[in-house]
Parts: structure tokens; sequence; C-alpha cells
């Protein structure tokens, strides 16, 4: 049986110092993992169904067979596991702004790590995918001007309530032209969003794509009682 509590991991990053955390849940007597940022919690492996969702909604749009698809935002590993488990997938990279995110990952310090550290069709990349985005480069630094069959985000909060002032860029008309520069023409943009469908937002992004829906995902919150709501954007090159 694990401890109670423990910091497995903290350090200063340029966003803040980030922390991972494993605690015995009282209820189940499972380990929940959780990641903050300063004093605000990021991530937690108790509330996953939006990541998980992000990867089906966004790839529940897509036909046929071997699928390159991009993701945003490490994390604790969900929304990339997703990805991974859709036999159609054939390659994956995954861009997180923080190193040491990658090696939590990498050193098997949180539960889906090594398992997507060594799959063979999925590449971490240390970078800023925002940057990134806006970059001639693009999202793959081997490959410039590659593009997906998905891009998938799941980073901020939601398209107000961002992690960082050089995020919101990508929220705009401009930044999403951008974006849309990195999928394959009928390529996905699927993006996680904390906060409920906000209708300027689904206007801007049709302005730029077709088929814009806002989904929201209901899941049970043992930790507040009851159900609550994530949104997941789904627009189509």
């Amino acid at each position: 049986m694990s401890a109670r509590f423990e910091e497995i991991d903290w350090r200063p990053t340029p966003l803040g110092d980030i922390s991972l955390r494993r605690r015995r849940d009282p209820a189940t007597g499972d380990d929940v993992y959780e990641v903050k940022l300063g004093d605000e919690f990021l991530m937690s492996s108790l509330f996953t169904a939006g990541e998980i969702a992000l990867t089906e909604l966004g790839l529940g749009e897509l036909s046929g067979d071997g699928l390159d698809v991009a993701v945003g935002g490490l994390g604790l590993g969900y929304t990339a596991k997703a990805a991974l488990d859709d036999p159609r997938v054939n390659s994956l990279i995954v861009v997180d702004a923080l190193g040491e995110v990658i090696d939590w990952h990498r050193r098997g310090l949180v539960p889906l790590g090594a398992g997507l550290a060594s799959d063979p069709r999925c590449r971490l990349v240390h970078g800023d995918f925002f940057a990134m985005t806006a970059d001639a480069v693009g999202l793959d630094p081997e490959a410039p001007g590659r593009r997906f069959d998905a891009v998938l985000l799941d980073v901020d909060h939601s398209p107000r309530h961002v992690l960082h002032p050089s995020h919101a860029a990508l929220y705009t008309a401009a930044g999403l032209r951008a974006l849309a520069e990195r999928l394959k023409p009928e390529g996905v943009f699927a993006l996680w969003s904390n906060d409920p469908p906000d209708d300027a937002f689904s206007a801007v992004l049709a302005g730029v794509f077709s088929g814009v829906r806002a989904q929201v995902v209901d899941f049970v919150n043992p930790l507040q009682g009851g159900t609550s709501a994530n949104t997941v954007y789904v627009v189509r090159r």
C-alpha cells in the first residue's frame, strides 16, 4: 500500500513552480496523481473524461487508416494514450513546453509514462506548441512544414483563461489560420476547454474552419459530488 501522500517531484519552470504529487483516495484506496503549477491545480488522474473525449471526438471525425496526429500538452498522458489506443493512428507527436513533464513520463513517474515513452509510434517533443504553430517549421522539428490528420490541444484552461499571455494569439482568427496550415485537407482540430461552450469563440472558429461543434462532456465529480462538465470544440479544415 502506498503512503497517503507523496510529493514525487518539484521543480521551478518559466511558467512557475511545478509539482507532481500522489495521494491515496480515502474512499477507494486508489492512488491519485495530481499536477500543480504554483498554487493552481492543473490536472488530476481523478478527472480524465475530458482529455479522453478530446481524442475520441477529434479522431471520430476522421475516416481511413494511417493517421498522423499531433497533441499539444502532455500532462498525465490521457489524451495521448487515447490516441495510441486507436489502431488507425500511425504516428503521434506530443508537444509540451515543460521538459520536466516529459521527464516524468520517460522516468515512469506517472502511470501512463512508460507506455507512452516506449511506444514506437509516439514521439515526445519539448517545445512551445503555440510558438511552433505560428513558425514556418511547424510542430515537427524533424520534418519542417509537416501536416497532420488531427491536431488535439489541451493546454490552457480555456480560450479565455490561458496559462501564459503568449498563448492568447492562437485563439484569434490569425492564430487559428496558422494552426489550420498544420492540418492536411479535411484535417481536424479539437480543443479541450474547462469553460462552458463560448459562442463568441465558436464564431471565431467558424470564420476559419467548417463544421464547428462544441460538445459538452459530463463526468462524475467525486470531490464535489454530482457531475461536472468540460467542453470539446471540434472543427475541420
